[in-house]
């Protein structure tokens, strides 16, 4: 005889549903992190300390570079953009895990869900196209530095980030209409703790063939492109400093890239185990676990990144400490 060990999670749907075979019109159940039991109120805990820090150190970040004239450049630029999303990024997924974690029905309406996916993949596709916006900024700095101030002037900065955001705005709403025009039935549990296109998708009761090539296609387009931009930035930009005369200016010039390649790092580091890892021997759980990286860790983590790392930052922020205008705008 065999036996076969199920997940937490899989045990919990192998319990069936009262509407089992019904159409799904009222919604769905996220299943989230209703096995871990009496861990959830500690889960809970841990979220909102992140969530708070994630928060507070974006909103500090787009205010610092506000407040000083010496950052108002096309990197700083970029990265109020880059701050602004991680706090709506974040935002359209931990506040309502945080409610689930402490109550028990952890439902969600159809109208709820779609627009969860819609806000949330927004943000996915706008930071892929900030990011590799970031690397063409810091590629011209080190490679063209004559002709920045003419290449990244402030009408093609803004015409960059304004691409950027409009990109995932329009091709969200497309996927994400598309989506949920289909009819979903079966059980109302999905097995995640919001939103996202894979466990939606399963819900479907009609053949989403067409929908997961659209899905993608826009991968392919908007996240492996823009990657793809990133490396070769990166390729020309250490081929340059590897050129420079001193060590001195090499390891200025790298100093000024370290920041922008930790946060690509972190960010599709978690979309590549994501992608990378065989759905064989993916449970549920680790697929939580992963998201919970780049919803809640990732932006916790890029405005530290850009406070401890970055000699301008961090001198501006003593400028304002040591002078006290900080306090009192």
């Amino acid at each position: 005889s065999s036996s076969v060990s199920l997940s937490p999670l899989q045990m919990m749907d192998s319990e069936g549903d009262p509407g089992e075979n019904q159409t799904i019109s009222d919604g769905f159940i996220l299943v989230g992190f209703s096995y871990l039991n009496k861990l959830q109120i500690l889960l809970f805990l841990l979220l909102l300390v992140i969530y708070l820090v994630a928060l507070m150190g974006n909103l500090f970040v787009i205010l610092l570079i506000k407040l000083n004239p010496s950052l108002h450049t096309p990197m700083y630029f970029f990265l109020v953009n880059l701050s602004f999303l991680e706090i709506c990024y974040t935002s359209s997924v931990v506040p309502q895990l945080l409610v689930h974690l402490l109550v028990e029905e952890n439902t969600i309406s159809l109208a709820g869900c779609a627009a969860q996916m819609y806000v949330f993949n927004i943000m996915g596709l706008t930071e892929c196209c900030l990011l590799a916006a970031m690397a063409y900024d810091r590629y011209v700095a080190i490679c063209h530095p004559l002709h920045y101030t003419t290449i990244m002037s402030s009408r093609a900065c803004a015409q960059l980030a304004g691409a950027s955001w409009l990109t995932g705005i329009s091709v969200e709403v497309a996927q994400t209409a598309w989506i949920f025009s289909l009819p979903f039935c079966g059980s109302h549990r999905i097995h995640h703790f919001f939103c996202d296109i894979p466990p939606v998708l399963k819900k479907a009761c009609a053949d989403t063939l067409k929908v997961k090539i659209l899905g993608f296609i826009v991968s392919l387009l908007f996240i492996m492109i823009p990657f793809l931009l990133i490396i070769l930035s990166y390729i020309l930009i250490i081929s340059a400093i590897l050129r420079l005369p001193s060590e001195e200016g090499r390891r200025k010039a790298f100093s000024t890239c370290s920041s922008h390649l930790m946060v690509v790092t972190l960010f599709y580091g978690a979309a590549l185990i994501t992608y990378l890892v065989p759905r064989s021997s993916s449970t549920p759980e680790s697929d939580q676990m992963i998201s919970l990286m780049y919803t809640a860790v990732t932006p916790m983590l890029n405005p530290i990144i850009y406070t401890l790392r970055n000699k301008e930052v961090k001198g501006a922020l003593r400028k304002k400490i040591d002078t006290g205008i900080f306090a009192h705008n």
